[in-house]
């Protein structure tokens, strides 16, 4: 018998992959994953503030929604108010204006607004 008959009647055994082989694999997974979320329809959760648009037919404020965004007159620019604020109790949201009620402060400086320095 040769040589090469002998070899040739041996099962091939499979090479079997080292740790770090099978290590290199969990970030390039985690990677499609991650990537594959964002073909997926997105829920609500995360997206991000819905502002009170312009033109709302009512001026009060929705419920849980108490800051108030001032157009100024003079100069056209976007304040908001706190309450507790100095002319909180003065300013009038008028949404025909463009001004609107914010939940938080993070929607209102998100919409591009600024706090009132008084």
């Amino acid at each position: 018998m040769s040589l090469q008959g002998q070899k040739a009647s041996k099962p091939r055994r499979r090479r079997r992959r080292s740790l770090l082989e099978q290590r290199a694999l969990i970030p390039a997974l985690l990677f499609g994953l991650v990537a594959a979320g964002y073909f997926l329809p997105q829920s609500d959760q995360h997206r991000l503030p819905t502002v009170h648009r312009q033109g709302d037919s009512t001026a009060r404020a929705p419920v849980g929604c108490t800051i108030k965004g001032n157009i100024s007159v003079e100069t056209g620019e976007r304040i908001y108010h706190l309450p507790g604020q100095r002319y909180y109790n003065e300013t009038v949201v008028s949404p025909a204006k463009g001004e609107r009620w914010f939940c938080s402060q993070w929607e209102a400086w998100w919409a591009g607004w600024r706090k009132s320095k008084v």
